[in-house]
């Protein structure tokens, strides 16, 4: 089982799977602070809320009477919220990553060279007269051009 589980680790297949995961979880936490520092201020300021991650509704109050000005004071109060704030940002992200991973595989199949299609060879249904030259029908036995008969 060791020997099994050794050839596994060091397939290609194992490894490269290793370096997307490392790859992926790095290219989220960008994505991720590009959406909550980047993105996220300007389009909160533009509607009238600066933080989306602090936008909720009270859905059962807690221990503790509000009004609550941010999502962690509502959580601790023993609040139950609807935090459509962070789903809102994690949506952003999630089409930020969906459209990053579409550009990098549009540039990766644009560089692949295209691979030429294999046509089967025409069909053909007519052949030249060897005395006039005229196109005639595959099957046919004599030029209607020339009147010449033909070999079969």
């Amino acid at each position: 089982m060791l020997k099994e589980f050794k050839e596994f680790a060091v397939k290609g297949n194992a490894l490269d799977m290793a370096v997307g995961v490392v790859v992926g979880s790095a290219f989220g936490a960008i994505v991720n602070s590009l959406v909550t520092d980047i993105l996220m201020p300007p389009l909160g300021l533009l509607l009238g809320k600066t933080d989306f991650s602090n936008l909720f509704l009270i859905l059962k109050k807690g221990t503790v009477e509000g009004p609550f000005s941010t999502l962690a004071e509502a959580q601790k109060a023993g609040a139950v919220t609807f935090s459509y704030g962070l789903f809102l940002n994690r949506v952003i992200s999630f089409l930020i990553v969906a459209f990053a991973l579409f550009l990098i595989l549009k540039v990766i199949n644009r560089l692949r060279k295209p691979e030429e299609p294999v046509l089967p060879p025409p069909v053909t249904t007519e052949k030249s007269c060897p005395f006039c030259l005229s196109t005639i029908p595959l099957k046919a036995r004599r030029c209607p051009h020339c009147t010449s008969t033909l070999e079969g």
